[in-house]
């Protein structure tokens, strides 16, 4: 997650390139859940809110144009700024299940409450995530998100136990 992202948001897409004359840009969506953007009427892109006036699917993308930049040319200036929404408007999870924007920061501790670093960043292998663990001295451990391995996940505490398989 972006370090300008504030807290109480959290990101669904990123802009990409412009499409057309009338200001339609190319929303990459960063959400496990890309139906959220039918329902949506604002968004914020930084500290801007803005205005969604037109939406359709486009392949894996979204084709979005707002009030605020009608033309092409002002429209563009938005490629590259992260799109977010209010942490409440977050989909509901079952039991177990984390968000990667609350996975990533996490202190990570073995069993004995040895500190091993802070997660990262989640890579999605497509079998399990996988959870990259920047060590003190800059080392990348690999920590399996297996429930033989992740013991417990306090996000309230802000850590992470494991058991690192041999």
């Amino acid at each position: 997650m972006s370090p300008s992202v504030p807290d109480e948001r959290i990101v669904i897409g990123r802009v990409g390139a412009p499409h057309g004359v009338r200001g339609a840009l190319r929303i990459i969506p960063l959400t496990d859940f890309p139906e959220r953007f039918a329902s949506l009427c604002e968004v914020m892109a930084g500290d801007e809110l803005l205005h969604i006036e037109h939406m359709k699917p486009q392949g894996k993308n979204i084709l979005m144009r707002f009030r605020e930049y009608a033309a092409r040319e002002d429209a563009q200036r938005l490629t590259g700024r992260l799109l977010t929404v209010p942490r409440a408007q977050a989909a509901p999870l079952g039991e177990g299940e984390y968000y990667v924007f609350d996975i990533v920061g996490l202190a990570v501790y073995d069993e004995a409450g040895n500190e091993l670093g802070i997660v990262e960043n989640v890579l999605r292998t497509g079998s399990n995530d996988v959870y990259a663990v920047r060590t003190e001295d800059g080392r990348e451990l690999l920590v399996p998100a297996l429930r033989a391995v992740v013991l417990q996940i306090d996000l309230n505490a802000g850590r992470m136990t494991v058991r690192l398989p041999e």
